[in-house]
């Protein structure tokens, strides 16, 4: 069992039954009344967030969460199939379960998958990942602004925010957590 106070960011717990990664906390000491702790907690099942405050007396059964290394193998409509790369057991998950994050995903990547007592909760991405730009709209001259960007959209289908100057053919890093350019390949 683990008290509220021993909470840290990236701790997974089972919180009502349910599985979440502690994304944020504060310990709050108000003047007056007794002190609490506010979180932002991610279910692992869902993908969702959510706040929530706890008493400093609550204590919580932490999750312990395998992990694997798999490669992306193909998607067939709304499931994706992976290969397990130590057992080549093949997992499928749908596009629910993956939610934005199928995304990120290109044939033969290496992605991380957690499980929960056997049970697949998804899939676990870098933090940037490479890809390559297969249109965009060609740079218009004099659009000199500040930090102009135009619309591109890589080979996964995902459309992304890029400066002027990447044109279509290029590879570029895209940080998974935002979905945002970050620079050229």
């Amino acid at each position: 069992m683990i008290e509220v106070n021993d909470i840290k960011t990236g701790m997974t717990l089972i919180i009502e039954g349910g599985i979440y990664q502690v994304v944020d906390f504060l310990h709050v000491k108000p003047g007056k009344g007794s002190a609490f702790m506010k979180t932002k907690l991610k279910n692992l099942r869902t993908g969702g967030t959510v706040e929530r405050t706890f008493n400093t007396n609550v204590k919580f059964e932490k999750a312990n969460i395998e992990k694997s290394n798999v490669q992306y193998l193909y998607n067939t409509g709304d499931t994706y199939n992976f290969m397990n790369m130590e057992t080549y057991e093949q997992l499928e998950l749908t596009t629910d379960q993956l939610g934005d994050d199928k995304n990120y995903l290109i044939e033969n990547m290496t992605v991380m998958v957690s499980f929960f007592q056997g049970e697949l909760l998804g899939v676990i991405l870098p933090d940037k990942i490479e890809m390559t730009v297969v249109s965009t709209e060609p740079a218009v001259k004099g659009n000199t602004t500040n930090n102009a960007t135009k619309d591109a959209t890589v080979e996964t289908g995902m459309n992304v925010r890029v400066p002027l100057f990447i044109e279509q053919g290029e590879k570029i890093i895209i940080s998974t957590a935002d979905g945002k350019y970050v620079s050229r390949a």
